[in-house]
């Protein structure tokens, strides 16, 4: 099998965004693996906990990706980077950002999101 390419995993990160801005906890939860770790300033997270963020609704109001770079890590898993701009739905105006840290591993016939690391903007 072939290593992912960077385009792959844009849009699998985009389809994590996409359901934040949803407010869609099942199809965020898809796109984790059962073991997902993400290191938030608030703490670590497993995959429930990442998708229950979204029991009150959605979390972001818009996003875009910046910068993105990958790193491969042989043909089964690769490391997305990249600039976050980002806007929560009860501050429309407000842009924040971070950096994000995003492991992607082949599983199956898919793609599994196995850990995600957050590093918000001064």
């Amino acid at each position: 099998m072939a290593a992912p390419t960077l385009a792959t995993l844009l849009d699998l990160e985009r389809k994590v965004w996409e359901a934040l801005r949803a407010g869609d906890a099942a199809a965020d939860a898809r796109l984790l693996a059962a073991d997902f770790i993400g290191v938030y300033p608030s703490g670590v997270e497993g995959r429930e906990g990442h998708a229950a963020q979204l029991a009150a609704g959605p979390t972001v109001a818009a996003f875009e990706i910046r910068e993105p770079k990958m790193i491969p890590l042989g043909d089964d898993a690769a490391l997305l980077i990249y600039l976050a701009g980002f806007h929560r739905p009860d501050e429309p105006e407000t842009e924040r950002g971070m950096y994000v840290s995003s492991l992607w591993r082949r599983r199956g016939a898919g793609w599994a999101n196995i850990f995600s690391q957050d590093t918000p903007l001064d």
